[in-house]
C-alpha cells in the first residue's frame, strides 16, 4: 500500500523540524587534532579544541615550538635526511630503534622512506586524555609538561633517561604517547588511528585495551600518513631489553616477523657493551640490513669485516666522561679514514666532535670486502692506556622570557 502524498510531506516536515531544535552533534577530539594541538599546530576548523588555541598559554607554547623546531629542522634534520638520501641507496621498509625512548623524530630523519617503524625503551606507553575536559589550568600545566620533556631532545638530540623518568609520569599527560603525538605532528604526519597492543611470549601481537593480557609488553601502534599519502605504522613498545627481560617476552620473537630492517642506534648509554643486554646485541646484528649508530651502540670489535662494510662519519673522540672506560682503539682507527657531517649526534652533540657509523650488511655469497680488521665475536677493546679526550658536563636548558635557551 502506498503512502499518500501528503503524509510524505508531512513526515518531511517533521523531521527537518525535529532537526532544526537538537544540538548539533560535536566532532570528535581525533588523535591527530590532539596531536596538532600539543605540538602548537592548529588543529582542524571543526576540532572542539580549536576554541582552546584563543588560550595565551597555548599561544606561547606554538611560539616557542614553532621556534624551537625551525631551529632543529635547519640545525639537524635536514641535514640528517639530506645525509641519508646520499648514503641509504636501498632501505628497508622496516626499521628498528631499540632504546629510543619516544624518539620518533631522528627515526623518520634518518629512514623516512620506512613504512614500519619499531620503537623500544623502558618508558611506558601512557595515554593522552580528551584535553577539552581538562580542569581549569589544566591546558597550560599540560603544555608546560610537554615542554619541559623536550627540553634536552630539541638541544641535545637525546633525552636524558633520569629526567625523562620525572617527566613522563607527570602530570595530567604521561607516558611517551603525548611525545610521539608532538614529533609525529610536527614532522608533518597525519595520524589515522591510535591503538593499545601488548605482545604475548610469542610474539602474537595483541590489539585492543579489552584484550591485553596482564604480564604482557605493552605498547601502542599509531597508524599515520606523510604528505605522500602512504599508510604507515608505528609502534612503541615498553619493555625491559636486557637478557633477563629480551629472553622472558616476545618483543624479539615480534621483531623477527618484520625482519630483516634497518637498525638506528643512538645515545644509548653504552648498554650494548655489557654482556647482560647480548641477546638484543646478537638480534641487531642478525636481522639489520644497515646500522646506523654512534660509538654508544654496538662495539665494534662484534662486527665481522666479513659480513659487513663500514663508513665513518665525523669525529670519534671517545665517549663523555659520565661513561669511562668505554674508549674503543679499533673505532678510533676507523675513524682516521672517516667523511665530515655537518650535524651533530649522540652524546657528543656538537657537529665537530660527533661520530656516526654507517654499517652495510655484505651479500651472503661472500664476495663482498669490507674495510675493517675487528674479528668475528672478540670481546669489546679494553680502553687505551692514554685517557680520550674530556667531555664538559652538558650544559642544561635555561628558560628566560617565556623561551628556552641552550648554551
Amino acid at each position: 500500500m502506498k503512502m499518500p502524498m501528503s503524509v510524505k510531506v508531512l513526515l518531511l516536515v517533521i523531521a527537518v523540524s525535529v532537526a532544526a531544535i537538537l544540538p548539533a552533534r560535536a566532532a570528535d577530539v581525533t588523535p591527530d587534532d590532539t596531536a596538532r594541538f600539543l605540538a602548537g599546530m592548529q588543529p582542524s576548523a571543526d576540532s572542539p579544541l580549536l576554541p582552546l588555541t584563543a588560550d595565551p598559554a597555548w599561544q606561547r607554547h606554538a611560539k616557542f615550538f614553532n621556534s624551537a623546531f625551525a631551529q632543529l629542522e635547519e640545525r639537524q634534520l635536514s641535514k640528517i635526511r639530506a645525509w641519508s638520501e646520499t648514503n641509504l641507496a636501498a632501505p628497508r621498509p622496516t626499521m628498528f630503534y631499540m632504546f629510543s625512548g619516544p624518539d620518533f623524530l631522528y627515526a623518520d630523519a634518518f629512514y623516512s622512506s620506512a613504512t614500519t617503524y619499531v620503537l623500544s625503551a623502558l618508558e611506558p606507553p601512557g595515554a593522552v586524555p580528551d584535553l577539552t575536559r581538562l580542569p581549569r589550568g589544566g591546558i597550560a600545566a599540560a603544555l608546560y609538561s610537554v615542554e619541559d620533556s623536550l627540553g634536552s631532545i630539541l638541544s641535545f638530540s637525546f633525552f636524558i633517561t633520569k629526567q625523562m623518568k620525572v617527566d613522563l609520569h607527570a602530570g595530567e599527560l604521561s607516558g611517551t604517547l603525548p611525545i610521539l603525538y608532538v614529533f609525529l605532528a610536527r614532522s608533518g604526519k597525519t595520524i589515522r588511528d591510535v591503538k593499545p597492543v601488548a605482545l604475548d611470549q610469542d610474539g602474537a601481537l595483541i590489539v585492543g585495551a579489552d584484550a591485553l593480557p596482564r604480564n604482557a609488553v605493552r605498547g601502542t601502534r599509531i597508524l599515520f600518513a606523510g604528505s605522500d599519502g602512504v599508510e604507515r605504522t608505528l609502534y612503541y613498545f615498553s619493555t625491559d631489553l636486557s637478557n633477563s627481560g629480551a629472553k622472558a617476552s616476545g618483543f624479539l620473537k615480534f621483531c623477527a616477523t618484520l625482519a630483516p630492517g634497518n637498525s638506528l642506534l643512538k645515545s644509548a648509554s653504552y648498554l650494548l657493551h655489557a654482556g647482560n643486554f647480548s641477546t638484543v646485541r646478537s638480534f641487531i646484528l642478525a636481522n639489520s640490513a644497515t646500522i646506523i649508530q654512534d660509538d654508544s651502540g654496538i662495539p665494534f670489535a662484534y662486527y665481522s669485516p666479513k659480513k659487513w662494510r663500514f663508513f665513518p662519519f665525523g669525529r670519534y673522540l671517545g665517549p663523555i666522561y659520565k661513561f669511562p672506560g668505554r674508549y674503543q682503539e679499533a673505532y678510533a682507527e676507523l675513524f682516521r679514514r672517516s667523511q665530515p657531517i655537518d650535524f651533530g649526534i649522540g652524546y657528543r652533540w656538537r657537529p665537530r666532535e660527533s661520530n656516526l657509523l654507517l654499517s652495510v650488511r655484505l651479500p651472503d655469497d661472500g664476495t663482498g670486502t669490507a674495510e675493517a680488521i675487528a674479528p668475528v665475536d672478540e670481546p669489546p677493546l679494553k680502553p687505551r692506556p692514554r685517557k680520550p679526550r674530556p667531555s664538559a658536563p652538558i650544559p642544561p636548558p635555561q628558560w628566560r622570557g617565556g623561551f628556552w635557551f641552550w648554551r
